[in-house]
């Protein structure tokens, strides 16, 4: 019998969000490729099906198993040929089309034919299976098996390498939560021009909203030198430079101590040739002082990620008590990747747009930076309902990045705006006397998160829960009571007495059980 294989501590955040419902198309991942000249369509898509053999994470999928998610095999990735059409309206199609997770295919290729000597490549991906390394690994593999040229395989599988990341997740848990207790704190609501809250809320959900994209380039700058001017002072690199002019920049909205949720590669030298997950976004704060330069606050944050490297395999909700899921750790979020090469097809001129638009956002602002030979390509995602100052910020980012000895007090960008939008009151919880069920799914608990006695309205997350210890629950009270319960009921009410009133208001609203029987 085959033991089924535990998903990557990545792959288990994202399925849970994308189980709730709430990731929308945020975690689509689509990918363009547009030729010039005589392509072979049939050798094309022969190399897309052969890359997939070389990739097998590209045909697996992720369904639940006791109450955990395991990778399982899945339907290979879908080759489609389009003969007419217009362009936008397909690209649009194949992000808006569902990924089914627990059966794949979590990749698709769609090859559009535009004019007899124009094609197009649309590749949409599911982050599940995916991250923005993958995009070059991923093109490059292509371009040199449609080329013909020679490959070695890749060490190992994606499993093996997810395996081995759980093994360094669990050496390392106990630091973990040592060194996120002394940092952790929950961010509050952030100060950007223009801001405010939409009417369902959108900008402190927990889940994905419809978002617009406003793109700029700022060139020929980050080179790492103005911050090792200092005797003593660490070199730091493009990316830290990148983030302290983001941190700067909230500082100099009224954000006393700037966070920014950042997603860290997690590969290491034995999977730089592997397609997969290999991110994890944690959170990264500061303090500054006024009369600190960007530069300088560049190299206070070059040594505190230095100390957060180490820490990188262990996700965040594994590491602290009673955080909740979320599509982003933080209201402003980030990544950085340098680009790789643009790849050559044999009698090809191709151009890849490295930088689709999914449609969805996961934080109010989500900055993307490119950096490449031209300079920074940022992608500023955003809702347009909750952030009506974008161009203002992409002026005022773009300036501090150009001026990295600037004193981060002296940073002038206006009147300092205000939060327009309402705080968000604790919800109430009522105690219930109720005896039987909530015993029985009492017990439940006691088992999964190992404590003796629980109150029927103490918090699932105080007591040490997290995404995959709801699961396990919902498996068992699957099993055991014959209920099914939303991952929802868990986030909105994660109590005992929260879960009963869910089980017996869905009882009162139909009549032959809760799990839908007939």
């Amino acid at each position: 019998m085959n033991v089924p294989t535990p998903a990557s501590p990545a792959q288990v955040g994202m399925w849970i969000t994308e189980r709730m419902g709430r990731a929308g198309t945020a975690y689509r991942m689509p990918l363009l490729v547009t030729f010039e000249g005589h392509l072979d369509a049939p050798r094309l898509i022969e190399a897309c099906e052969v890359l997939a053999d070389r990739h097998p994470v590209l045909a697996t999928a992720i369904r639940e198993h006791d109450g955990v998610p395991v990778e399982v095999p899945g339907l290979p990735p879908s080759i489609d040929v389009t003969l007419a059409g217009d362009l936008d309206d397909l690209v649009r199609e194949e992000i808006q089309r569902p990924f089914d997770v627990e059966s794949g295919p979590l990749v698709r290729f769609r090859l559009v034919r535009v004019a007899p000597a124009r094609h197009v490549l649309i590749i949409v991906a599911h982050h599940l299976v995916f991250d923005g390394e993958s995009k070059d690994i991923l093109l490059r593999d292509l371009s040199a098996l449609y080329n013909g040229d020679p490959i070695s395989p890749p060490s190992g599988t994606y499993a093996d390498h997810a395996a081995a990341e759980r093994a360094r997740m669990e050496r390392l848990l106990v630091e973990a939560r040592e060194f996120w207790r002394e940092r952790w704190r929950e961010p509050g609501e952030v100060l950007l021009p223009g801001l405010s809250s939409p009417p369902d809320g959108t900008a402190r959900s927990r889940g994905a909203a419809q978002g617009v994209v406003h793109t700029f380039r700022v060139p020929g700058l980050l080179d790492g030198g103005p911050a090792a001017t200092a005797p003593g002072t660490p070199r730091v690199s493009r990316f830290e430079l990148f983030l302290a002019s983001v941190h700067a920049l909230l500082y100099a909205y009224g954000n006393e101590e700037p966070v920014c949720a950042v997603d860290m590669s997690t590969r290491t030298p034995e999977a730089r040739d592997h397609i997969g997950l290999f991110v994890n976004e944690l959170p990264v704060a500061s303090a500054p002082s006024p009369r600190t330069t960007v530069a300088e606050l560049a190299a206070l944050l070059h040594t505190e990620l230095r100390l957060m490297y180490r820490f990188r395999p262990v996700p965040l909700a594994r590491a602290v008590r009673g955080l909740r899921p979320r599509t982003a750790l933080a209201p402003i979020s980030l990544s950085y990747r340098r680009r790789g090469p643009e790849p050559q097809f044999a009698g090809l001129r191709a151009a890849v747009d490295w930088a689709v638009f999914n449609g969805s956002v996961r934080s109010v602002l989500h900055i993307q930076a490119v950096d490449g030979p031209d300079g920074l390509d940022v992608i500023m995602q955003y809702d347009p309902r909750a952030v009506a100052g974008v161009t203002q910020i992409a002026k005022d980012l773009t300036a501090i990045m150009n001026n990295p000895d600037s004193v981060i007090g002296d940073i002038l960008t206006g009147d300092r705006p205000t939060f327009s939008g309402d705080s968000l009151a604790p919800s109430d919880v009522a105690r219930t006397g109720a005896s039987g069920p909530a015993d029985e799914i009492r017990a439940i608990w006691q088992e999964v998160l190992g404590i003796d006695e629980i109150g029927d309205d103490e918090d699932l997350f105080d007591l040490g829960g997290h995404s995959l210890t709801i699961t396990q629950i919902i498996a068992r009270m699957r099993k055991r009571l014959g209920v099914e319960v939303s991952l929802d009921v868990f986030f909105d009410t994660p109590t005992i007495a929260g879960v009963l009133r869910s089980i017996e208001g869905a009882a009162s609203e139909e009549p032959v059980g809760v799990d839908g029987g007939r």
